[in-house]
C-alpha cells in the first residue's frame, strides 16, 4: 500500500473504503502495472475509481492488469469505467487485461455484452504473455458461430470460456477446441 505513491505520485491522496486499490509494477511488461482491486465498483465510487486510474495513465502506465480476485461486485457504471480506460489508453498503444474475475462479476460483463471487448485472463502468466506477444492472432476456431443446445438461438463466441445464452439464459461453456457444453 505504501508504494502506491512511489509508483504514481499522489495516488493515495484520495481514499474510498468501498474500493481499495493497490499498485504493483509489472516488471516484465513495458509501462506495465498491476492494479489490485478490493471491494466493489458502483455508481457511487466509480468517479473515485476513474480519477485513480487517470493518475496511473498520466504517470505513463498504459499496459494495465486489473487483478479482480477481490472485486466482489461491479455495476454497469463500473463496467463503463473500464470501457473509459480502454478509450484512454488504446490511442497511446496500451491495453487492459482483466485478471481472475469472480464468476458473478464476469456474469455482469457477459450479460451486458462487454466480455468480448476485454482481454480476460486466468493467470498472471497469461496476462504477461498477452502484452509480450501483443493481441493474440485470431485463432482459426474463434470467433465461432453456433446454436445454443437448449433453445437453438444462433450465438457467437469470440474465445473459449463460460457465458450465458442471450435468449434462454442457459449457462454454456465452450472449450478452446470450440466444443459447446451446458454449464
Amino acid at each position: 500500500m505504501g508504494n502506491n505513491n512511489n509508483l504514481v505520485p499522489g495516488f493515495n491522496d484520495e481514499r474510498d473504503d468501498s474500493l481499495k486499490i493497490n499498485l504493483e509494477k509489472l516488471n516484465d511488461v513495458e509501462n506495465g502495472l498491476i492494479i489490485y482491486l478490493n471491494g466493489y465498483i458502483d455508481t457511487y465510487n466509480s468517479s473515485f475509481f476513474q480519477k485513480r486510474i487517470q493518475k496511473v495513465v498520466e504517470a505513463g502506465f498504459i499496459n494495465l492488469v486489473f487483478n479482480c480476485a477481490s472485486l466482489n461486485y461491479v455495476s454497469s457504471t463500473g463496467i463503463g469505467s473500464f470501457t473509459a480506460f480502454l478509450k484512454m489508453i488504446k490511442p497511446k498503444g496500451g491495453d487492459i487485461v482483466l485478471l481472475e474475475i469472480q464468476p458473478k462479476v464476469y456474469e455482469v460483463f457477459q450479460l451486458l455484452g462487454f466480455s468480448q471487448f476485454f482481454n480476460i485472463k486466468d493467470s498472471m502468466q497469461e496476462a504477461s504473455m498477452f502484452f509480450k506477444q501483443g493481441a493474440p492472432v485470431a485463432d482459426s476456431i474463434f470467433p465461432k458461430i453456433f446454436s445454443c443446445p437448449v433453445c437453438s438461438k444462433r450465438l457467437k463466441a469470440t474465445k473459449s470460456g463460460r457465458f450465458r445464452c442471450s435468449e434462454c439464459k442457459s449457462i454454456l461453456a465452450i472449450n478452446p477446441q470450440g466444443q459447446v457444453f451446458l454449464g
